[in-house]
C-alpha cells in the first residue's frame, strides 16, 4: 500500500457512505412519496439506471481528461444531486427525487471505476492486493453510512432532508480526498481508434463474459436482497434502526474481508474464489428462508456480503486478463454497464417483489442469477487450456 492507495481506499469508502445512506433511506423515502407503493424503489433504481446510461460518458471524459478529472466531476454531480434530493423530500415531489437520484448515477459510474484505478497504482505483481484492498476502504461505508442515515435522518424537521444534506458534506470531503491523488501520466486515445482491438472483439473473449457475468450477476443478486430489505423489515415491524444495524453488518461483510481477499486469489485462483463467493450467496439465501428476525436478516445479510466480495473481486481481477492496457476504457465501460444494467433491473424488481410476492419468493428468485453465474463459471473451467492461467 502506498500513499495513492491509502487515498483512493478513502475515497471508496466515502462512495459506499453514499451508496449505503441511498440504499438506506431512498426506498422509505419513496415509499413516503410514491403515488403507488410498488414504485418505492423507483429512486433506488434511478441511482443504477443513472449509472448505466453514464458509462460511456465516463468512459470518454476518462480519455479525454484522465482518471483525476473524471472523478472530480463526479464528485460536482454527487454533490448537486445531494442537494436536488433534499430539495425533492423538502417540496413532496417524487419524480423529481428519482430525477435527483438518476444525475447521482454519474457519480457512480466513476466511483465504480476506483477499483481498477487501484490497479493501477501498484506493482503488476500486487494488482489483486491492490484491487482488494482498496475495497475494502469500503468498510468507512459500512461505519459511516447506516450511521449518517440514522442520526442525520432527524437533523431537520423534514425527516431524511438531514441525510440528504449530510451526503453533500461527504462528496465534498470526497473532493479533498481526491485532490492529493497522483495518477500515471495519461495517455489520450480517444482521437486514436487503432488503439486496441475493437470493443465485439473483447466482448467476444471467454474470460470477459465470465468475468463480466460474475461481477454483474453477483452484484445484482446482492442489489435484489439488499435493496429490499428496509422495505421487508418495515413490513416486518422491525424499527429503521434495526434495519440500519442489518446493513451496517452487510457493508462489514462487503469490505473487511478485502484486507485478505487479495491474498486468497493469489494462493487459490480467480476461479475457486468466484465459486466460494457463489456458495455463500446461496448460503444468505438459505438463512432468509428460515424467518424473518433480526437475526435471521443480520446474518443472512452477513453472508451476502462475504460473498459479493470474493465474487466481484475475483470476477475483477480475472477481467484484467480480458483487456490490454489501450483497451482498459472502453473494456471497463462495457463492465460497468453490464452491471448497472443488472443492478438497475434489481433495483426495481426487489421493491416490486418483496411488496406483491413477499420476502420469501424474493430469496427464491434470486438462486436464478446464480445458477447462471455458476454455470458460466463451470464452462470457463471446462474449456480452459493447459497453458492457460486465467484461473491462477
Amino acid at each position: 500500500m502506498n500513499r495513492n492507495l491509502w487515498l483512493l481506499a478513502a475515497a471508496q469508502g466515502l462512495f459506499l457512505t453514499n451508496n449505503v445512506t441511498f440504499i438506506a433511506i431512498n426506498g422509505l423515502v419513496g415509499l413516503s412519496l410514491a403515488p403507488r407503493g410498488w414504485l418505492a424503489t423507483l429512486p433506488v433504481m434511478g441511482y443504477v439506471v443513472g449509472g448505466a446510461l453514464s458509462t460511456g460518458l465516463v468512459a470518454r471524459t476518462q480519455q479525454r481528461l484522465g482518471r483525476k478529472a473524471s472523478f472530480q466531476m463526479g464528485l460536482l454531480v454527487a454533490f448537486a444531486s445531494a442537494l436536488l434530493c433534499a430539495y425533492s423530500v423538502l417540496s413532496h415531489q417524487f419524480w423529481v427525487l428519482v430525477a435527483a437520484t438518476l444525475i447521482a448515477g454519474y457519480y457512480s459510474a466513476n466511483g465504480h471505476l476506483y477499483r481498477f484505478a487501484a490497479a493501477e497504482l501498484a506493482a503488476p505483481d500486487y494488482r489483486e492486493k491492490a484491487v482488494s484492498l482498496v475495497m475494502a476502504g469500503g468498510l468507512l461505508g459500512a461505519v459511516f453510512g447506516p450511521n449518517l442515515a440514522r442520526y442525520s435522518k432527524s437533523l431537520v424537521s423534514v425527516p431524511f432532508v438531514g441525510a440528504y444534506l449530510a451526503l453533500a458534506a461527504v462528496a465534498l470531503l470526497c473532493m479533498v480526498v481526491m485532490a492529493g491523488l497522483k495518477f500515471p501520466p495519461h495517455a489520450d486515445h480517444a482521437t486514436d481508434t487503432t488503439a486496441g482491438r475493437p470493443l465485439w472483439v473483447i466482448v467476444r473473449e471467454p474470460v470477459f463474459i465470465v468475468s463480466t457475468a460474475g461481477a454483474a450477476l453477483g452484484y445484482g443478486v446482492m442489489n435484489l436482497l439488499m435493496a429490499a430489505t428496509p422495505l421487508a423489515m418495515q413490513i416486518c415491524g422491525l424499527p429503521f434502526e434495526d434495519a440500519a444495524l442489518a446493513l451496517q453488518w452487510h457493508v462489514i461483510g462487503m469490505f473487511a474481508p478485502g484486507f485478505f481477499t487479495g491474498h486468497l486469489i493469489r494462493r487459490f485462483g480467480v476461479l475457486p474464489m468466484m465459486g466460494v463467493g457463489i456458495l455463500l450467496n446461496a448460503a444468505c439465501i438459505a438463512v432468509a428462508l428460515t424467518g424473518t428476525q433480526l437475526h435471521q436478516f443480520v446474518l443472512g445479510l452477513f453472508l451476502l456480503g462475504v460473498g459479493w466480495n470474493f465474487l466481484f473481486t475475483a470476477s475483477t481481477t480475472l477481467s484484467l486478463r480480458a483487456y490490454r492496457p489501450e483497451e482498459k476504457d472502453r473494456a471497463q465501460a462495457a463492465i460497468n454497464f453490464c452491471v448497472f444494467a443488472v443492478m438497475a433491473v434489481t433495483s426495481f424488481a426487489s421493491g416490486a417483489l418483496v411488496t406483491t410476492q413477499g420476502w420469501t419468493w424474493l430469496n427464491l428468485g434470486s438462486l436464478v442469477p446464480l445458477l447462471v453465474t455458476g454455470l458460466a463459471l463451470l464452462w470457463l473451467v471446462l474449456r480452459r487450456q493447459p497453458t492457460d492461467n486465467s484461473w491462477t
